[in-house]
């Protein structure tokens, strides 16, 4: 994502202290940089990096009833006011993304270019941890497959039992009248049996795939956004608040459409008729570690937006340059340096250009690196190929016990 694409922006207006009065323009958040533009000149007057930030308030003073302040390094303070939708939603959007980055440190190495072996490790390690989580869900589909057939083996142990007490019941040796007695009192305890509710607590709980720290809001107004959590689990996503309560819980098949605005902010919505929607919008700075599970759990239901693609789009990396440089690569395999330019007359051009582009350090981690994703993937080839046999023994079983059930109805009604 290109640092200078905000994550989000806000209009309102920013305190000049040198001039003595406030200008009206948009407050944007950027991945690394908070920034105010002015409305009418289209000039940045205030901008400063996140990590540069001490403290981040609401307050109100003698010229403003209420405002946000940010503390920068050097005793520097910038006020704003005259946010929108609100103060409180602006302050939890921007303590969120500035506390992430205290979290982690290493966003301050990354801001320097890397080279073309660094860049194939991150690419690689991208990959491996998206696998790592698509080997996760897959683990839990597993289990919940493995219930499933238990749950069916006992089914099926139960219409055996039930078989031989029909076979008792259509005939007993011992009763010559075609009424038997105790028949009403056993249908009375089963019709009370079937209608009370299943007991609380039976659910078997359920792992925890990934949970993110986020601002949630409800439906499109960003006025209600407060600090929260993202929990994603096997059949379901939760969305709580701070202090761990349950803000709403959307079951899997529930979800119609999660809409990726850019790679920090998500919205999902389940849709009904002749009702509102249910819709909640999520920013968090760790939004990726949800997005690589949420792809696998709802394919067909994430939706990329254009700002999500012109968010990713980077100067520094083109097709042509990564094409150029696979072709380098290659043909540095199979040729030598030309020996016919006398190393007098080389550049310092040239000489950059004939050095390798990737070390000898960089490619052994590679090859570790490509070893582990292929036992990966060998690994999650083998749980699918396990999950496949699970559902023919599934579809098998579920119909025999259909067919079970069908035919113990049928002899119950002959005996009723």
């Amino acid at each position: 994502m290109s640092q200078d694409a905000p994550i989000h922006s806000w209009p309102g207006s920013y305190y000049v202290n040198g001039e003595k009065r406030w200008v009206s323009g948009t407050l944007s958040l950027t991945r690394t940089a908070v920034r105010f533009t002015s409305e009418q000149s289209c000039d940045a007057l205030a901008s400063f990096p996140l990590s540069r930030i001490v403290e981040i308030k609401m307050e109100s003073s003698s010229f403003i009833f209420s405002a946000l302040t940010v503390l920068e390094q050097g005793n520097v303070k910038h006020w704003f006011g005259s946010l929108r939708p609100c103060r409180a939603a602006v302050f939890h959007v921007l303590e969120h993304f500035w506390r992430e980055r205290l979290l982690s440190p290493s966003e301050a190495q990354a801001q320097a270019p890397l080279s073309k072996g660094q860049e194939l490790i991150s690419l690689v390690t991208g990959a491996q941890r998206r696998l790592a989580d698509t080997g996760k869900v897959l683990n839990h589909q597993g289990e919940q497959f493995d219930n499933m057939m238990q749950g069916l083996d006992k089914i099926e142990s139960d219409l055996g039992v039930a078989d031989k007490l029909l076979s008792e019941l259509e005939s007993p040796p011992w009763w010559p009248f075609g009424k038997l007695p105790w028949r009403s009192q056993q249908e009375a305890k089963a019709e009370s049996a079937a209608k009370a509710p299943p007991p609380r607590g039976s659910g078997k709980a359920q792992k925890v795939i990934c949970s993110v720290p986020a601002v949630v809001g409800r439906g499109g107004d960003s006025g209600e956004l407060k600090p929260g959590f993202l929990t994603l689990l096997p059949s379901k996503l939760e969305l709580r608040d701070a202090s761990g309560q349950l803000i709403h819980r959307f079951e899997r098949e529930e979800v119609d459409d999660i809409r990726v605005q850019n790679p920090y902010e998500i919205s999902i919505r389940q849709r009904f008729i002749g009702k509102p929607d249910i819709c909640y919008r999520l920013l968090s700075a760790r939004m990726a570690e949800a997005l690589s599970v949420l792809e696998v759990q709802y394919k067909k239901k994430v939706e990329f937006t254009g700002d999500y693609a012109a968010c990713q789009g980077t100067p520094s990396t083109t097709p042509d340059s990564g094409a150029a440089f696979w072709g380098a690569g290659a043909h540095g395999l199979e040729t030598e340096v030309p020996v016919e330019i006398p190393a007098g007359d080389l550049t310092q051009v040239q000489l950059h250009v004939l050095q390798p582009t990737v070390t000898e350090a960089e490619a052994q981690e590679l090859k570790q690196m490509l070893l582990q994703l292929k036992s990966l993937a060998l690994e999650a080839e083998t749980e699918l190929e396990r999950q496949d046999e699970a559902l023919d023994v599934l579809t098998s079983s579920s119909e025999r016990a259909t067919m079970s059930i069908d035919k113990h109805t049928r002899r119950m009604r002959k005996l009723l």
